[in-house]
């Protein structure tokens, strides 16, 4: 979910958390031999540039997508707040959208979408026509309840679909006044009849919407590649009946498909055993930070030879007379946008991939003041200040390693997990220009730190292939280690540097886009209440 607080630049006015779901109908089919493979992107307006705020998943083969991924934006009564939903058909791995066929758009204010709760427009193309019989339908829902139902669920004899086993996966759905709107997807388990589904959480207001009585819709589906999943069966219950069962007393539903009903002798399609559904207050990302929980930002320069000569001035580390390059652009505009969020204004700041004096031997996690004992740079400021005298100082070099770094950051992180508090979380910046050697190690590192109090965001200078970032930066499904383990969630924010043209609000955005969401989450799981949980109001 695309949680981060999309707030109006200089708005002071207390604003509403309001919750948009997304649905397409009658995609246009670009793809020849299967259908469109849809995602939704949306994009807020800062007035003269149109940002980037956050992305659906993919929806494989599929012209009437249903998205799981929501967005969370601040809602200003007062202030007009342009939206583009901008629908693409996505046929690569680039995170870039502009070499994906476009499926339409959508332009609206906020306020339009909330006076509606439900609305359904058509999608334009780009010259205003009609794409097709395309349309997108906005949900907006108000965010009062933080409350969240943490499931364990499994099924046992599912009806097979393809010679002996199925594929399944579970659909959540609320009820409303226009019919079942989507609340959440599990993922596939591949060739089973008995799955058990990774735990997960969905929040009250999506399952029901706070009436207690209302019936929650549980799909099962077997998965198909071509989109057109096959129907194992459904049941329907209330909160309640589920948070009837344990582990050791599964609340089990029968999955009937209404199909097979006719069939005298049919008795189900297999049965669904949810063995936890627990209701559990969450404290916000503001809870947290305003309840003493320090975010601690450590900042890592890339300083190998891919970036090019720092005499030359196509080098993105150009030691520029009038004093600026692409990286100091990078520090002082990502900077700004970090050290709100650290009392200290203390940065601990290191380099990586050069050959440094007296030795020349080639460091992958040196201190940029030189200074091991005290790593540490006052503000933005002395960020820039260490970088600019270290330069000259140190020849780019090789290879580009992530892994020792992440590994640094992760052994302050894993100490501060020890003492059982919520008092420390720390943020990894790493500005590189997107070259990476030790993807292995990078992976097992990151899947090693996403079970720690940190996060991880990589901003990309340069012009360079971004594909290994965006790899990284697993938004779609969970980074796997190249032992297969999964990641317990995804911690790597990948921002490109020179998407936003200056543009410091829109950096800001994106920047901190998933950092709120990755810092309450975390904690939450985890059980662990604000430092100071006096200070801050009881969750609703």
């Amino acid at each position: 979910m695309a949680s981060a607080v999309a707030s109006a630049p200089g708005a002071t006015h207390m604003a509403t958390k309001v919750e948009l779901t997304i649905s397409c109908q009658n995609l246009m089919d670009m793809d020849v031999f299967s259908k469109s493979d849809p995602l939704c992107a949306l994009y807020i307006s800062t007035g003269s540039h149109w940002y980037e705020f956050g992305r659906t998943e993919m929806i494989l083969n599929c012209l009437n997508p249903k998205f799981a991924r929501k967005f969370v934006i601040d809602y200003y009564f007062e202030m007009v707040q342009k939206l583009k939903f901008c629908v693409y058909d996505i046929d690569n791995n680039t995170y870039d959208l502009s070499d994906d066929d476009f499926l339409g758009e959508l332009e609206c204010t906020l306020g339009q979408i909330v006076s509606n709760r439900q609305m359904t427009r058509q999608l334009l193309l780009k010259d205003r026509r009609s794409a097709g019989r395309g349309t997108i339908t906005i949900c907006a829902e108000e965010i009062t309840d933080t409350r969240m139902a943490n499931f364990e669920v499994s099924a046992r004899r599912l009806d097979k679909k393809f010679l002996w086993w199925s594929d399944p996966f579970l659909e959540f759905y609320k009820q409303t006044e226009t019919g079942w709107q989507l609340a959440h997807r599990t993922e596939v388990v591949y060739n089973s009849m008995n799955p058990v589904w990774r735990p997960f959480r969905i929040s009250l207001r999506a399952l029901y919407g706070g009436d207690v009585e209302k019936l929650i819709k549980v799909d099962c589906y077997d998965h198909h590649v071509n989109g057109s999943h096959d129907l194992i069966g459904s049941f329907q219950a209330s909160l309640a009946e589920m948070s009837a069962g344990t582990h050791l007393s599964p609340a089990e539903f029968e999955c009937i498909n209404s199909k097979k009903l006719k069939n005298k002798k049919y008795k189900n399609s297999g049965v669904i055993c949810i063995k936890r559904c627990q209701v559990e207050k969450e404290y916000s990302f503001l809870d947290y930070v305003m309840g003493g929980c320090q975010i601690n930002f450590t900042i890592a320069i890339d300083f190998t030879g891919s970036n090019g000569d720092p005499m030359s001035p196509q080098s993105l580390h150009y030691i520029n007379p009038e004093g600026y390059n692409e990286y100091l652009q990078a520090i002082w505009a990502v900077g700004n946008v970090i050290q709100d969020y650290d009392s200290t204004k203390m940065f601990p700041v290191f380099g990586f991939g050069a050959q440094i004096p007296p030795s020349w031997q080639v460091f992958h996690e040196f201190p940029v003041n030189f200074n091991p004992a005290n790593p540490f740079c006052a503000g933005i400021e002395g960020v820039v200040q260490a970088y600019q005298q270290c330069l000259p100082q140190v020849k780019l070099w090789g290879p580009t390693n992530f892994s020792p770094i992440i590994n640094h950051v992760a052994c302050f992180a894993r100490q501060a997990l020890q003492q059982n508090t919520a008092s420390q979380y720390f943020v990894l910046l790493i500005l590189t220009d997107g070259v990476i050697t030790d993807m292995d190690q990078t992976r097992a590192a990151i899947v090693e730190a996403s079970r720690l109090p940190m996060s991880i965001i990589i901003v990309g200078v340069g012009g360079a292939d971004f594909s290994a970032m965006e790899f990284l930066d697993s938004d779609d499904k969970l980074l796997l280690s190249p032992t297969g383990e999964a990641a317990a969630r995804d911690i790597v924010q990948f921002v490109p540097f020179r998407h936003f043209n200056g543009n410091s609000v829109a950096l800001a955005q994106s920047v901190l886009a998933e950092l709120p969401d990755q810092v309450s989450s975390f904690f939450n799981a985890y059980k662990l209440k604000p430092p100071n949980v006096s200070t801050v109001p009881e969750p609703s």
